[in-house]
């Protein structure tokens, strides 16, 4: 019987160790339910265990093959550019190993089920028309990722009976979380429930609880709640291993349709057809801590379409 290729989990990094450690419990948790399979995880920046440790770890175990799946919600330049790069380079250090590579997690509709229940648990029985809901999301410099977060907005908001759903990001992108607990009450708003489109916890998923606590105690008039990140549910063990299946069988469906390396968007334009290269992300927290702030304009990406 042929061995299935492995499944290398790729995570973006933090510099929370609960956040980091979530994941390798993930991926932990990902092999446990999966004995046959050889599992791996690393990340491209900030927490140990690093991407190509993980790609040592499965060919010190005889594995040839593997399909990696980016543990992220939206394709920015992480998805696009940095892991394809980092592949591309362990392919070189380890000559006869092959890979497939597997998209972003969200939105799907699994994850779009977490997210309504860490509503439900917010709103502890408060009737859902009575409540706005502001998505945040990391943010990014790239328009087709943050796009993705409006997108996940607007799939959370049908059919659901909220009274709406707005969407804020936490970094790099308009509107920050202020100007989006500012549009809520503008449009009405009497009670906001914040909903941290992230994975695990995290400096970033702090950051947004405590700007909206901050808000709240200047907006006295207005309920304001934190709801809770996805976390390590169920659903998204399973969607990861939809996304390997996916990746093996080479059913592979990423959005290129906006793409700002393959489109030319207003202000965007000297993006389109650039080489990839490795980048940093600023750091999930207030310092560069040396390596500086990389703009995300000088790569492109290399993933198969």
């Amino acid at each position: 019987m042929t061995t299935p290729p492995a499944l290398l989990i790729a995570g973006h990094g933090t510099r929370d160790d609960a956040g980091a450690e979530a994941f390798r419990a993930f991926v932990r948790e990902l092999g446990r339910r999966h004995p046959g399979l050889p599992v791996a995880g690393g990340f491209i920046e900030l927490s140990p265990p690093p991407l190509g440790e993980a790609v040592t770890e499965l060919v010190e175990q005889g594995v040839r093959r593997f399909a990696a799946v980016p543990l992220m919600l939206v394709s920015a330049g992480h998805a696009k550019g940095d892991i394809p790069a980092a592949l591309a380079r362990e392919k070189e250090r380890h000559p006869g190993i092959s890979y497939t590579y597997g998209r972003p997690l969200g939105p799907h509709p699994a994850l779009l089920g977490v997210l309504e229940r860490r509503l439900d648990e917010a709103l502890g029985g408060t009737d859902r028309s009575e409540a706005t809901v502001l998505l945040v999301g990391r943010g990014s410099t790239d328009p087709d990722a943050n796009a993705e977060v409006f997108k996940a907005a607007r799939l959370l908001w049908e059919g659901r009976g909220y009274a709406g759903v707005e969407t804020a990001f936490v970094s790099l992108a308009a509107p920050d979380v202020a100007s989006g607990l500012d549009r809520c009450a503008a449009l009405g708003a009497r009670r906001i429930v914040v909903l941290p489109y992230f994975l695990f916890t995290g400096i970033l998923p702090d950051r947004v609880r405590r700007q909206t606590e901050e808000w709240a105690a200047a907006h006295p008039g207005t309920e304001v709640r934190s709801a809770d990140v996805i976390g390590p549910e169920p659903e998204l063990l399973d969607l990861v291993m939809e996304r390997y299946e996916e990746a093996v069988k080479g059913d592979l469906r990423m959005n290129c349709d906006s793409c700002v390396y393959r489109i030319a968007l207003p202000g965007f334009e000297d993006k389109v057809g650039l080489p990839q290269q490795p980048h940093f992300h600023p750091d999930d927290d207030d310092h560069h801590h040396g390596h500086g702030h990389h703009p995300h304009g000088g790569h492109s990406h290399s993933h198969a379409h």
